[in-house]
């Protein structure tokens, strides 16, 4: 048998298909309601911010919930540290059911949470709270979905199955969207102040409810199973430590090096993009709300496809194809939007930008799993994408802000192409992770064809690789 027959994969049975839709649809409507739930924070701040900080001046109350939404990123590396570990030590299953069970519980704390003058300052009290909760859980949903999306997938269909982690977020970002157009189109700007901006926090925990029992129903995948069969395994004590991490220390380097860049694009062309079409282009805001929900929805879309052509073709060359786009492409982009006149320019401009960020979100949670053996997958994940994502991901609307403020705004440019640059250092210098062996069955599966091959060619078989599962 020819090395080439022996690598095509078989079809799945018709079981194993119907685990991998189930596993599909919970890995990423959970993922969608952690994004929603995270999102809508900041989408209707402006209506809650009098109910928990005193005062006559609206720009210190929404300092006050910004400080507080702030804190939520610097818990997401805590967050990664502590589920993380949970996911590697007790399973993908019970930490997606966990970090659900989290952002459930702050997303109710928000809705009831007691006004200023209602309980004084107790209620902020409760809102730091909730977002603490919050930000642990999205911290620990980021590595726990990853990991669990890209384990539970095909081999040949890794880069599809962890694209819809990034169609899910995308996704919660635009149904959070999609409620606050349809409540100021609904309620008066009195009632969404009054009690109005509670709605969205107790969808929120419905939603989280629902998932909770889906997620339930879903089955741990083969490579946690089978590391947890091997009890006697000599680093079993050490599964999802540090100490394990720091033994994959350059795996983790490469994580915070490709995520820099891909971070600080996409919150420049999604979360910041709106406010940069009102406070640079002068476009109106409603405009400029249709240019971000089109262009996100259109994006969304797109991923599924970026993640089919890298099962084929590989994880590097769309990598450093994002990278490249954003290192020459940040500065002109951004300039034309800036006197962008119109809502056709803004969008082809916007989903320009888009399509190259494309090349990053779609792979990049199976490119991160596919560095890391299965003993410390999650948290090699979760933690150094976190502390990435904090110090530049979560910065990047205020760093764009600050040049703006110091009359430097295109300096902010130069800042997202630098950040590519860096990563694309790392890409070129990185291996393909496409076909890397998650677990001792892939790895059986790999010397069984290099024996074939071998056999062919009269040669001794070369022993499968041993950590791929350790």
């Amino acid at each position: 048998m020819s090395s080439s027959a022996a690598a095509l994969p078989e079809p799945p049975s018709a079981d194993e298909a119907k685990k991998r839709r189930l596993a599909l649809i919970g890995g990423s409507l959970g993922n969608l309601v952690e994004w929603y739930d995270w999102f809508v924070y900041a989408s209707f701040a402006i209506y809650f911010a009098d109910s928990f900080f005193p005062g006559d001046n609206p720009t210190t109350q929404l300092m006050n919930t910004a400080g507080i939404f702030a804190v939520g990123f610097l818990m997401r590396p805590v967050g990664g540290w502590i589920l993380g570990r949970a996911a590697d030590r007790h399973g993908r299953k019970s930490a997606l059911t966990l970090t659900v069970t989290m952002m459930s519980v702050a997303a109710l704390l928000i809705a009831v949470a007691p006004t200023y003058g209602q309980a004084g300052y107790f209620g902020a009290l409760v809102l730091l709270l909730a977002r603490l909760l919050q930000g642990m859980s999205i911290g620990g949903e980021y590595a726990a979905s990853a990991t669990y999306l890209t384990e539970a997938s095909a081999r040949d269909r890794r880069g599809l199955g962890s694209s819809f982690q990034y169609v899910s977020m995308t996704c919660g970002q635009l149904l959070g969207l999609g409620i606050l157009i349809t409540l100021q189109h609904t309620l008066s700007t009195a009632q969404l102040t009054a009690w109005g901006w509670r709605v969205p926090f107790l969808l929120g925990a419905l939603f989280a409810v629902v998932v909770f029992w889906l997620r339930r129903r879903l089955q741990e995948t083969d490579a946690f199973k089978e590391q947890a069969a091997d009890g006697e395994a000599p680093d079993d004590g050490t599964r999802g430590t540090l100490k394990a991490l720091w033994e994959h220390r350059r795996q983790a380097g490469l994580v915070m090096a490709l995520t820099l860049g891909g971070t600080v694009a996409y919150y420049t062309y999604t979360t910041y993009l709106t406010k940069y079409l009102v406070g640079s282009a002068g476009m109106a805001k409603t405009t400029a709300t249709l240019v971000s929900f089109t262009a996100l929805t259109l994006f969304a879309v797109l991923q599924p496809f970026a993640g089919m052509l890298s099962d084929r073709i590989g994880r590097r060359p769309l990598l450093i194809t994002f990278a490249v786009g954003c290192t020459v492409g940040t500065y002109p982009i951004m300039t034309a939007l800036g006197s962008a006149s119109s809502y056709w320019s803004a969008l082809g401009l916007s989903l320009l930008a888009l399509v190259i960020v494309t090349g990053y979100t779609s792979i990049n949670a199976a490119v991160k799993a596919e560095l890391f053996p299965t003993r410390v997958r999650a948290l090699g994940v979760a933690l150094p994408y976190a502390i990435a994502n904090a110090l530049f991901g979560g910065t990047a609307e205020y760093v764009a802000l600050w040049f703006k403020n110091s009359g430097r705004e295109t300096m902010f440019f130069w800042y997202v192409s630098g950040c590519a640059l860096v990563s694309l250092v790392t890409y070129v210098l990185m291996p393909d992770t496409r076909n890397a062996a998650l677990s001792r069955a892939e790895a059986g599966t790999d010397a069984g064809a290099d024996a074939d091959a071998d056999a062919d060619a009269g040669r001794r078989p070369a022993p499968a690789p041993a950590d791929a599962a350790r």
